[in-house]
């Protein structure tokens, strides 16, 4: 069932915020401390092997600290959510503001091009070498 507007973008701008909230919580805890960490990946504690998005909280604190190499290493997906989670929020404040509906346009648009097979077959096979990437690194 397709999303409406509205609730398309109280849904991204609450999971912004969710995310806002664990990446200052983890950063602030990773200033004091290196080595502390909190983690909630429910497949790395049930079997011990990393999912593919393992390490994105560790790769946007390392963007933030400049440290753009090691940010790549720890997790490529990490530097594709903080640009998401920078743009949508504006995003979301324009169209709100003006009225518009762009953000949720281009959403509508991009499912739709990722739904083509190639497409996904592409995008299938990029997380799984990534995934496979996590698992070789001993995340």
């Amino acid at each position: 069932m397709p999303y409406s507007r509205k609730k398309f973008y109280v849904i991204l701008a609450v999971l912004c915020a969710a995310g806002y909230i664990w990446f200052f919580v983890n950063y602030t805890t990773t200033a004091y401390d290196s080595n502390k960490e909190f983690g909630v990946c429910i497949m790395k504690h049930t079997t011990n092997v990393p999912c593919p998005s393992c390490g994105s909280t560790r790769a946007i604190i390392s963007l933030l600290k400049g440290n753009y190499l090691e940010s790549l290493f720890c997790n490529p997906i990490g530097i594709m959510l903080a640009i998401i989670m920078i743009i949508c929020p504006i995003w979301i404040f324009y169209d709100t503001l003006f009225q518009k509906d762009t953000l949720f346009n281009f959403y509508r648009k991009s499912e739709g091009i990722i739904r083509q097979k190639k497409i996904a077959i592409s995008a299938i096979f990029l997380i799984l070498l990534n995934w496979i990437w996590n698992i070789y690194k001993g995340l």
